[in-house]
């Protein structure tokens, strides 16, 4: 039962922060400043992400991490090319089976 507290305390917390920042803005302007800000969210929360994958060598596959850091550029450069999100994933996606292939 204390679980299942916590679980719906956490949920509850959660909400009420997403909510919060939803309702403050509902009937307001976005400072410009604010506005500009949030757009490079999305960039980020993605790095984040992904990196610790691309540079962390370790676990089963440690012998990938060169591997993987040639498929991210790869993808690095078919996204400032094409600016194509589903692009990108397939690139870096083909590039490393390709190069798990070959080595």
């Amino acid at each position: 039962m204390k679980v299942w507290l916590v679980i719906a305390v956490v949920a509850l917390l959660n909400y009420l922060s997403r909510l919060s920042f939803i309702a403050f803005f509902a009937r307001r302007q976005v400072p410009a400043l604010l506005a500009r800000a949030l757009r490079f969210v999305p960039a980020a929360m993605m790095t984040a992400l992904i990196m610790p994958m691309i540079v962390t060598p370790g676990g089963d596959n440690a012998g990938e991490a060169p591997l993987r850091a040639v498929a991210a550029l790869v993808a690095a450069g078919v996204a400032w090319l094409t600016r194509s999100v589903l692009g990108t994933i397939g690139a870096g996606m083909a590039a490393l089976w390709a190069l798990k292939a070959l080595a």
